[in-house]
């Protein structure tokens, strides 16, 4: 079998082996390129100082237009999140060393720390596909009603974490594209109107579970916080309407009440 030589002794196989070396090289490149769009710079977690490497960094920015008029997205010329900088986290380290816990020093829920932390969504509301809001009170959604057979929970009794009533529902707020109860309205005992996410929310009511607990009164219970808690939910900036980030904010407020509701909650189990 001959050997196509193309230069002295350089031939054909050599020249593929090194066209397919120098491409798999310049693919990794750009991959490692591509995925840091979004979430660099590195920060080091004590010191602070940026983290970059100049062969990685990102080349031209990604644009993205976003639907309903509303301009052009570019991740990259987004603010940084503040409570992300070393210097702005409400809390301290454990012991000085790379890993190390964080301790949260004020009120973990509203600080935003662990399982209450938000991401700085666009503040305005999430859009249907034709343009309406999707997430709104049931009676401004013409769709949308409660079933014949299911019961209306308007004005139950809303009871926390530590068994007593916070307030009572005050109304339902719907999602029209995925048609479903996304929030209750819960009135507070000080008169305040607050949003909960309804999967956070066991509601009883004896028609509902008279096989389980037959003595179970009409109630909604939400352990995810205490009756005295729902008074810092996160409010809307405009009633009737929530934006992503007020989403953000009210979820993530519930989410870590199951960690920082109770300081029992907050221990290790074992």
């Amino acid at each position: 079998m001959r050997t196509a030589y193309i230069v002295g002794t350089f031939d054909v196989a050599e020249l593929a082996f090194f066209l397919f070396f120098f491409f798999f090289i310049a693919l990794v490149l750009y991959l490692a390129r591509e995925s840091r769009r979004e979430g660099y710079p590195l920060e080091d977690e004590v010191t602070g100082r940026v983290e970059s490497m100049p062969l990685l960094n990102v080349g031209d920015k990604k644009t993205f237009k976003l639907p309903h008029g509303r301009g052009v997205y570019v991740p990259e010329d987004e603010p940084r999140d503040e409570l992300s900088k070393v210097g702005n986290i409400p809390a301290q380290r454990t012991f000085s060393g790379g890993g190390a816990p964080w301790e949260p020093t004020g009120n973990p829920m509203k600080d935003g720390m662990g399982p209450a932390a938000f991401t700085q969504r666009q503040d305005y509301p999430d859009l249907t596909f034709d343009g309406r809001n999707r997430i709104v009170p049931i009676g401004l959604s013409h769709e949308i009603e409660i079933a014949p057979g299911d019961p209306d929970i308007v004005g139950w009794p809303v009871i926390g974490a530590d068994k007593k009533v916070a307030g009572k529902v005050s109304d339902i707020w719907v999602d029209q594209s995925e048609h479903l109860i996304r929030y209750l309205e819960v009135e507070t005992n000080a008169g305040d109107k607050v949003l909960a996410p309804m999967f956070v929310a066991v509601v009883g009511g004896k028609g509902l579970l008279s096989g389980i607990w037959p003595d179970k009164p009409d109630e909604v219970e939400i352990d995810a916080i205490t009756s005295e808690q729902f008074a810092d939910v996160p409010r809307l900036a405009t009633p009737g309407q929530i934006t992503r980030l007020e989403e953000d904010k009210i979820m993530a407020y519930y989410g870590g009440g199951y960690m920082y509701a109770t300081p029992e909650r907050a221990e290790p189990w074992i």
